[in-house]
C-alpha cells in the first residue's frame, strides 16, 4: 500500500477534519509518514483566513512536491474552496478537493489513482478549464457550500495523547467585513446531538479524557435546526444557547470524560441564564474565548461585529461572577482599515481594562473579495508592525500576572507529554484554565501519561510554565 503524509495548517476545526482523514486513510490500509518524510501522497489541509494563510498553504503543497517530484499532492480545504480554478493552474498540486468533501478522502484518492493508471489524466497541453476538470474530478470534488447539509463524519482519537477536538458544526452567516470564511465554510449547518454524544462515548472508550467542543461559529449551533422548523432566519440566541446547554451537559455525562472545553462563544449568546446554568456542569473548563477583534466601538463598527464594547465587557463580568478566577482570552486585530492612532489607544486601554490571560493579537491581513480589502484608510506594514508589538508587549504582562495569581492554588491537570525545559525533562498538562503546568520528571512514575492528578502550583519555572508538585 502506497505511503501518505499530512499537514495541517489552521483552526482547530481543520485539526479536527484532518484527524478524521488519517484515520479513514489508515482504516483503507495507507501508511501513515511524517510530513517531512518522502511519501507517495501528500495531503495539506489548507487555511484561507489571511493573505499569509494562503501563501503558507501554498508553501506546504510547493515543500511537498520538492520532497518527492513524483508524488500526488493533494491540496484540500479553505485555500481550494476560495477559489478552485487559480488553485488549479498550479503545477506543483496534482487534485484539489473542498471543504464538505474531506470524508470522501478515500474514495477520491481511489478514484484518482485509478483514472491515473489508466492514463485518464491528460497532459500539460490542454486548457486552463481542462486543468481544472482533471484537479477535481471533473467537478466531483468542490462544491457549492451555500445550501449544503452536515458532513457527517467521526474520530475515535487525535494526534494529541489526552485531548481530542470534535466538531458540532461548520459554516457562518456573520460577514464580517474582514473575513471570507462565510464564503469558503458556506451556510450555518449543525450536527444532530444524538451523533456528537456517540462520537464522545467512542472518544472516552479510548482513554481520552478531555474533549473540545469546536466549529466555525459555535454559538450558531443549533440555529438552522430553528430555521428547519420555520421560525424566522433572525438571530435566536437563546435558542441556539438551549442546544449547546443541552449538549455540554449530556457530553458531561459521559463516562471517563473528565474535561470538557469549549472552542470559544460569541459574546452576545453569554446571557446571565445561560452562564449560571454553565456553571452548574463541574467538568467544564473556567477557561472562554471570547472573540474581541478591537477595543474601539468605531472600528467594531467597521468590523461589522455584533456588540460594542460595553455590552462585551458586561460577558466578561458575568462569566468571572459564576466563574471566579476563570481564564478569558480574546483575538484581537491591530491596523484594522481606518485605524487611527485614537482608535488603537482606546483598544489597548480596553484590553487594560479587561485583563486576559491570552490575547491573540493578529495585524490586518487583507484577503481579496471581502469588503475590508476594498475600504479606504490601508495602513502600512510598518504601521501593522508597530501596534501588533505593543499589544503583544501587554499581552505578555498580563499573562504573566493571570499564571502568577494562579500561585499557591490546588488544582488538577491531566498528564499529557514529556517535555526538556532548560536542558531538564519534565512532565506537562494543562489546568482547567489552560495554564501549563511542570512536574519534574522524577517525581512521577513513567506510566503516568493520560492520569489526571491533584497538584499545587508553586512557583513560576519560566514565562509560561508553571512548576507544580503533585498533593
Amino acid at each position: 500500500m502506497k505511503t501518505i503524509a499530512f499537514h495541517n495548517l489552521g483552526c482547530k476545526v481543520n485539526s479536527y477534519e484532518t484527524d478524521v482523514m488519517v484515520q479513514k486513510c489508515a482504516e483503507k490500509g495507507y501508511e501513515i509518514v511524517d510530513f517531512e518524510q518522502k511519501a507517495d501522497i501528500y495531503i495539506v489541509n489548507t487555511c484561507s483566513v489571511t493573505n499569509i494563510a494562503d501563501r503558507k498553504s501554498r508553501q506546504m503543497l510547493h515543500k511537498a512536491k520538492k520532497t518527492n517530484p513524483d508524488s500526488i499532492v493533494v491540496a484540500v480545504g479553505c485555500f481550494v474552496q476560495a477559489n478552485p480554478e487559480e488553485v488549479a493552474k498550479d503545477e506543483a498540486i496534482d487534485l484539489i478537493v473542498g471543504n464538505n468533501k474531506k470524508k470522501d478522502i478515500v474514495e477520491i484518492l481511489d478514484k484518482y489513482l485509478a483514472e491515473k493508471e489508466a492514463n485518464a489524466i491528460k497532459n500539460n497541453s490542454c486548457n486552463e478549464t481542462d486543468i481544472l476538470k482533471d484537479k477535481d474530478l471533473h467537478g466531483e470534488t468542490v462544491e457549492d457550500l451555500r445550501h449544503c447539509d452536515y458532513e457527517e463524519i467521526k474520530v475515535f482519537g487525535s494526534t494529541e495523547r489526552c485531548r481530542v477536538f470534535v466538531k458540532i458544526q461548520d459554516g457562518c452567516d456573520r460577514y464580517c467585513t474582514y473575513c471570507i470564511i462565510p464564503y469558503t465554510r458556506g451556510n450555518i449547518r449543525s450536527r444532530r446531538k444524538e451523533d456528537i454524544i456517540e462520537e464522545i462515548k467512542g472518544i472516552a472508550s479510548n482513554g481520552y479524557k478531555e474533549v473540545v467542543l469546536t466549529g466555525i461559529h459555535v454559538s450558531s449551533y443549533g440555529k438552522d435546526f430553528e430555521i428547519a422548523k420555520g421560525a424566522s432566519k433572525a438571530d435566536n440566541l437563546e435558542k441556539s444557547a438551549e442546544y449547546l446547554y443541552d449538549l455540554i451537559n449530556e457530553a458531561a455525562g459521559i463516562e471517563g470524560i473528565e474535561r470538557i472545553r469549549i472552542g470559544s462563544f460569541e459574546p452576545m449568546i453569554l446571557s446571565e441564564d445561560f452562564v449560571k446554568k454553565l456553571s452548574g456542569i463541574k467538568k467544564l473548563c473556567p477557561h472562554f474565548h471570547i472573540s474581541l477583534q478591537s477595543g474601539s466601538d468605531t472600528v467594531l463598527k467597521r468590523m461589522n461585529r455584533h456588540y460594542n464594547t460595553d455590552e462585551y465587557y458586561d460577558k466578561t463580568v458575568l462569566l468571572r461572577k459564576y466563574f471566579p478566577g476563570c481564564a478569558i482570552t480574546t483575538d484581537v486585530i491591530a491596523g484594522f482599515p481606518g485605524e487611527t492612532e485614537e482608535e488603537f489607544e482606546e483598544t489597548y486601554r480596553y484590553l487594560e481594562k479587561i485583563k486576559f490571560f491570552e490575547t491573540h493579537i493578529f495585524p490586518y491581513s487583507r484577503r481579496k473579495g471581502t469588503i475590508a480589502d476594498r475600504m479606504d484608510g490601508q495602513l502600512t506594514q510598518a504601521a501593522k508592525k508597530e501596534r501588533v508589538s505593543r499589544l503583544m508587549e501587554l499581552d505578555a504582562r498580563e499573562s504573566a500576572e493571570f499564571r502568577k495569581s494562579k500561585l499557591g492554588e490546588t488544582t488538577d491537570i491531566i498528564v499529557e507529554e514529556t517535555k526538556e525545559i532548560g536542558g531538564k525533562v519534565y512532565y506537562v498538562g494543562h489546568t482547567p484554565e489552560y495554564i501549563m503546568v511542570a512536574i519534574e520528571e522524577n517525581k512521577l512514575n513513567n506510566d503516568c501519561i493520560g492520569q489526571k492528578l491533584k497538584i499545587a502550583l508553586k512557583s513560576m519555572l519560566n514565562d509560561q510554565i508553571v512548576l507544580a508538585e503533585v498533593v
